[in-house]
């Protein structure tokens, strides 16, 4: 079994950036075009520690390019939301928020910086609907941020996932704002579209905030099965689905969804085609230590069924 996103060059992103091979990250990144591709690689470039100790040099080293920029405002990001970690808000002391904010507002400045030299790119506006979310810009600013990346990429699916974020509940929005978004969205892009995956998020967001017992009874009613498999059928079942960028997730995300949702033999289908390949998204939700172990525990359950 592997753990990862299906896009082999995310381990070499990865290596670089730790490492701080500079030269080697920038040329993955360079390599892809400015899209969905680019925006899961710089995001695995800012997900690795110790990126913050070597790419303020890149930075002033080359003052007028973006993609340094691009890697720092990223690495801000990440290393903002490590300080205040998955607590709830008021588990999280002050000093907390108080670095937290701290690094995001630097990822912004590096984040604007990057929109200006390259107006026409997508994933400085995905960092700034995150960073807009930890600094609670509020949901008019928010929905800007989203618009300003799908002017550039329609259909991207990052971006379509943080803004399924802003509206949760949990952030300010509410369940039925989530759901209506995740169904326009998914259902008004076309067919063998990756933005299925929204339909299966939002009733895993919605489970997350349901007690014990009541989760299990929402995703089981017949509504919540019926509109998992519409959206289904115009995503990874439609013959116009292609497996790229976050192919591998929108699969994960429907196995896990059909799973909760009782329904073993379409979570069959989901298991199978992943081909024993997990994500963290969204299995942390279920095993936030092992993500691959809440995998194969609804796999193996779905196969005895």
């Amino acid at each position: 079994m592997q753990k990862d996103s299906g896009d082999p060059d995310v381990a070499l992103v990865r290596k670089a950036a730790a490492s701080g091979d500079w030269d080697t990250l920038r040329g993955l990144l360079e390599a892809r075009p400015e899209s969905e591709d680019r925006t899961e690689l710089v995001q695995a470039a800012g997900d690795m520690d110790g990126v913050e100790n070597w790419i303020d040099e890149v930075v002033e080293a080359e003052p007028e390019a973006a993609l340094p920029r691009l890697v720092a405002g990223f690495r801000h990001i990440s290393w903002g939301w490590e300080a205040r970690t998955a607590l709830q808000a008021s588990h999280v002391s002050r000093e907390q928020f108080k670095v937290f904010h701290a690094r995001l507002r630097i990822a912004e400045q590096h984040l604007y910086e990057v929109a200006e030299r390259e107006p026409s790119w997508t994933s400085p506006w995905l960092g700034l609907q995150r960073t807009g979310r930890g600094l609670e810009v509020g949901q008019a600013t928010a929905r800007r941020r989203f618009e300003a990346a799908v002017r550039r990429d329609r259909f991207h699916l990052g971006a379509h996932q943080q803004h399924l974020q802003q509206v949760c509940d949990k952030w300010g929005g509410s369940h039925e704002e989530m759901h209506a978004f995740a169904r326009e969205s998914a259902l008004g892009a076309p067919g063998g579209t990756l933005l299925g995956q929204l339909v299966a998020m939002a009733h895993i967001e919605q489970w997350l905030s349901l007690d014990r017992g009541a989760d299990a009874s929402y995703m089981r009613q017949s509504a919540v099965v019926s509109s998992l498999w519409e959206a289904a059928d115009h995503s990874f079942r439609h013959p116009d689905f292609v497996r790229s960028g976050g192919w591998l997730q929108v699969l994960n995300t429907f196995a896990m969804a059909l799973s909760l949702a009782g329904d073993h033999g379409g979570a069959r289908e989901c298991f199978d085609a992943t081909e024993g390949r997990v994500t963290e998204t969204p299995w942390q939700y279920l095993n936030g230590s092992d993500p691959a172990a809440a995998y194969r525990e609804q796999r193996s359950a779905a196969a005895q069924r």
